[in-house]
């Protein structure tokens, strides 16, 4: 124990240290936000972007654009809802969504984590059977805490650990029973990637003929079938349930959906109220909702169609611009989102981005990332997605701004 008369410089130390720590915090987190602010000034004062996405709105605006949409996607003149009525607001968002998927029914979620363990407790209730096979760069495992076990008290094998969705061969080697085989399409950390249709039909099979059911984490099935050459109805009747997310693809503002046969979906409405879905009023989301569905679904197979075109601008661009080393993944994107690597640190990329956004009102990039785990140091990514900003970009627009941003990195071949 520290003598009496030394224990209140101690203290005092202690304090400062608390002190300075607690300043250094909000240094920090002032510099993030200034660092933030700067960011979206310079994206909303671009006259061109390419790479969409949810970007900065003020609350007004987000308002406006939703008044704006409104009256061609729903009667204002209707009703709010109330814990999500059938014969309102949230009940019409759920039929339409059904018959984009030649589904029988579908139920509204507020978020798409809780459709997912709600998708995966009731097959594991109505197969007897609490393993999941799932991939291990698949939203459930990298995205969701864990909610799988922690919540639902379930657990995942992983029938492969390739960047890629599990073919049918690897779902027959599985050494142990599974009630429920969850695909995500596209498998987004894996680059957005999707597989053959035969070869997706096949893995189907290998799981029936196991005795499981098949569970689509769609959040971004909306734009899948152009690269399947199927339409949305033809690839949700491989699954047995549908989990899809309105704001990922179609620009709303939360909520996702979950779509199977009527019994189904109306246990999952019973599991939606016990996990805490069962919201009060959730007009706004499912306004937005519809409108996407109205806007921005019909445009999709466009978006691909562009994303191709992007994507081999960028490769064009970054080549002739010389940079030593990068990669478009995948080289001819499946939907209409792609991965593009550098390697160089996240913040210069980040830095040379705003610069670019500042002087020239042209964005090209969102923000960029370093791989966590085992990714190789000094090398970032961002993501691409083709959306109706980027339409109107040729590919000779794509290569000058992608040398653009290369001449702002400046440490190119150094």
């Amino acid at each position: 124990m520290l003598p009496a008369t030394a224990r209140p410089n101690t203290e005092k130390r202690q304090v400062g240290a608390v002190e300075q720590s607690a300043r250094e915090r909000t240094g920090k987190n002032g510099d993030r936000c200034a660092e933030r602010a700067r960011r979206l000034a310079a994206r909303r004062g671009s006259e061109r972007v390419l790479a969409g996405g949810a970007s900065g709105e003020t609350v007004r605006e987000r308002l406006d654009r939703l008044l704006a949409d409104a009256p061609a996607a729903y009667d204002l003149g209707d009703w709010t809802d109330v814990y999500g009525n059938d014969d309102g607001i949230v009940g019409e968002l759920e039929r339409r969504t059904a018959e984009a998927l030649g589904t029988e029914a579908a139920a509204f979620f507020p978020t798409g984590t809780m459709a997912q363990q709600v998708a995966l407790r009731t097959w594991a209730g109505r197969t007897g059977n609490t393993t999941v096979a799932g991939h291990p760069l698949s939203h459930l495992e990298v995205h969701e805490r864990d909610a799988y076990a922690v919540v639902s008290g379930l657990r995942m094998v992983h029938p492969t650990r390739a960047p890629r969705l599990p073919t049918a061969e690897e779902i027959t080697d599985v050494q142990e029973p599974f009630g429920t085989l969850a695909l995500e399409l596209p498998l987004r950390d894996a680059g957005f990637v999707l597989p053959q249709w035969a070869d997706l039909t096949a893995t189907v099979a290998a799981a029936r003929d196991r005795d499981a059911v098949v569970h689509f984490d769609g959040a971004r099935l909306w734009e899948c079938g152009p690269h399947f050459g199927r339409s949305l109805p033809a690839t949700a009747a491989l699954a047995d349930s549908v989990y899809v997310s309105y704001y990922k693809s179609l620009g709303g503002i939360s909520g996702a959906a979950l779509a199977g046969t009527d019994d189904f979906v109306e246990e999952t409405r019973a599991w939606r109220h016990r996990y805490g879905g069962q919201l009060f009023q959730q007009w706004p989301a499912a306004l937005a909702a519809l409108a996407g569905l109205d806007r921005e679904l019909p445009r999709l197979p466009e978006y691909v169609a562009h994303a191709k075109v992007v994507a081999q601008a960028l490769d064009d661009g970054l080549a002739e611009a010389g940079v030593p080393w990068f990669r478009i993944h995948p080289a001819v994107p499946h939907t209409h989102q792609f991965q593009v690597w550098l390697p160089h640190p996240a913040g210069l990329l980040d830095d040379a981005g705003v610069r670019q956004a500042e002087e020239t009102r042209t964005t090209l990039f969102r923000q960029w990332s370093e791989p966590a785990g085992d990714g190789p140091p000094g090398v970032s990514m961002t993501e691409v997605t083709v959306g109706a900003s980027a339409m109107c970009w040729t590919a000779e627009d794509v290569r000058r701004a992608a040398g653009e941003f290369v001449r702002r990195v400046g440490v190119v071949g150094g």
